[in-house]
């Protein structure tokens, strides 16, 4: 990983155009070409971003990302505070919780719970970005990635996303489409995943366990 520290402008070309005009920003570059510009606030989210697959010149001054689709990301460099190189190593990706690391189970043993004839071909399908959680074929032979959360929140569909990017690279996979299931996806992420042509899935824990809900409860 690469952090580079300086007061910048920021340009983005493509679908739309935005600016961000000189101060003194974080710039990150991942192993996996990832370029996020960052600000002091605003939580995690970056600024502006490029994800890959894309190319990125450095010239003395300025910084180009050029994506497949022709965007352009130009980062103009005024001053210099800081640029450290680290290596972080393997990451060994994130621990579900019992209750989703159950449910993908549950999902992985009958997918037709997600889908008619939806049949499995491997959990955990590696990509250079980590692991969707399902890949399987439906009743045509299409490949589909499925992610499964025990909520549906939109960082939850932007991350099955960066997987159908990647996934769809693949000649012998694509086309990939995208299934979020959750046991509740909230409004935006329906929103954001309808944007991105992923379906959406809710799906009862309690059910696919085969249980009954209590009829009464004391909370």
């Amino acid at each position: 990983m690469r952090l580079v520290v300086a007061r910048c402008t920021v340009t983005y070309a493509g679908r739309l155009s935005a600016h961000l005009p000189s101060a003194v920003r974080l710039v990150m570059v991942k192993a996996d070409g990832s370029v996020l510009v960052h600000a002091d606030g605003g939580a995690y989210k970056p600024l502006n971003w490029m994800n890959p697959p894309n190319r990125l010149v450095e010239h003395d001054d300025h910084w180009v990302v050029t994506n497949p689709a022709g965007e352009t990301l130009t980062i103009l460099f005024e001053e210099y505070h800081a640029d450290h190189r680290h290596d972080l190593g393997v990451d060994p990706g994130l621990q579900k919780d019992g209750v989703e690391a159950h449910l993908q189970e549950l999902l992985a043993a009958d997918p037709s719970t997600i889908e008619t004839d939806l049949r499995l071909v491997r959990r955990e399908y590696p990509t250079d970005i980590g692991p969707v959680d399902l890949l399987c074929r439906d009743a045509g032979g299409a490949t589909v990635a499925v992610e499964v959360k025990r909520r549906g929140d939109i960082d939850g569909v932007e991350q099955l996303a960066r997987y159908l990017e990647r996934l769809n690279l693949d000649p012998a996979l694509r086309p990939v489409r995208g299934v979020f299931v959750a046991e509740q996806i909230r409004p935006q992420a329906r929103v954001l995943a309808g944007d991105r042509g992923i379906s959406c899935v809710e799906v009862d824990y309690h059910d696919l366990r085969g249980v009954e809900r209590d009829q009464m409860r004391l909370f």
